[in-house]
């Protein structure tokens, strides 16, 4: 198992599979992107599966998502998927993509054994996208949303960001949309993990403002509390249910204390919290000859060492110096 000395188990693994995105949102990174990653420096798809394997055989992982940056350009994205969905006992698989590229990829995926996805998607208007992303993509997206849906990769999960004077007035369209397509609409704090280091908590949208802002269209219910579990979104039912909307409030409401991730950077580095400024080397010892017990307990010692919180609002915070795309979301 992966424990910690609060007594929290890891076992959903996060896996990044590339630091690249064809995308350069404002909240991310600059518009001139980031030097990326050797080709030498990220893990093989042979490494990443005997990672994820030993995580989820030896050391109690049930859930594995894979991020990246952008993992629709990960080449043997695939192949990975397949790979991991042989494993015994077999981990629930999901992706987080901006979308781009789902149109031609996700039926591959679910019949190598993918379950479902989480898209990003800030605005229903193209203009505002291109605002945000810097990129003219916005029907590429809607039209992987669709893809998704018809191979089965459900529930699809719409992940928004709100920037304050820029989409922050469409929270309520947001969630009508995707209550009338079938989607389960989540708003995301922006969070001090940018490459450019300009995040301003001052500027950020807080749960408050979104519910705040959703409220003058809907009814929202909360769920139970004993529902949540170690997810990372508060829910609501809307207008009653089934439908809902979730909000991760990484910073205003940190969740820390049920936090029961692990993650995996594309360079085979292990990070015990998304906000965590150091990691453990795992790349290294791959590629040293160490076996699968001695990596296990570099990983379980790697977790054992988590903090009790992410400490935003502590004065002595640092934001990490590895931005979102390197970490993975």
């Amino acid at each position: 198992m992966l424990l910690d000395t609060f007594g929290r188990q890891a076992v959903d693994l996060r896996v990044s599979l590339t630091d690249r995105c064809n995308l350069r949102c404002t909240y991310c990174m600059p518009e001139e992107g980031l030097q990326w990653l050797a080709k030498p420096d990220l893990l093989t798809d042979e490494e990443i599966v005997r990672l994820v394997g030993l995580a989820v055989r030896e050391l109690g992982v049930r859930e594995v998502r894979f991020t990246g940056g952008e993992p629709l350009l990960r080449p043997g994205l695939v192949g990975i998927v397949a790979a991991c969905s042989a494993l015994e006992p077999r981990p629930e698989l999901s992706l987080t993509t901006n979308g781009i590229g789902l149109a031609r990829t996700a039926g591959a995926l679910r019949a190598a054994g993918l379950d479902r996805v989480n898209v990003s998607l800030d605005t229903l208007d193209p203009d505002t996208f291109h605002t945000l992303t810097r990129r003219r993509r916005h029907q590429d997206v809607l039209d992987g949303l669709s893809a998704a849906v018809a191979a089965g990769l459900t529930p699809v999960k719409l992940n928004a960001v709100l920037m304050r004077g820029v989409n922050d007035h469409e929270a309520p369209e947001l969630l009508a949309r995707c209550l009338a397509e079938g989607y389960e609409l989540r708003f995301i704090e922006q969070m001090p993990l940018d490459a450019q280091h300009g995040w301003d908590r001052s500027s950020m949208v807080t749960a408050g403002e979104i519910l705040e802002r959703l409220a003058t269209r809907f009814t929202l219910t909360p769920e139970p509390s004993d529902r949540r579990g170690a997810a990372p979104a508060e829910r609501w039912l809307v207008d009653g249910g089934p439908g809902r909307v979730g909000v991760i409030a990484s910073v205003t409401r940190p969740f820390c204390r049920a936090c029961d991730r692990t993650r995996l950077t594309a360079d085979g580095q292990v990070r015990n919290c998304l906000f965590a400024t150091g990691e453990t080397d795992l790349r290294t010892a791959l590629r040293s000859g160490a076996g699968d017990d001695e990596i296990a307990e570099l990983w379980r010692a790697a977790m054992w060492g988590k903090k009790a919180g992410a400490g935003i609002d502590a004065p002595e915070f640092l934001q990490p110096v590895r931005p979102m795309s390197a970490i993975g979301g």
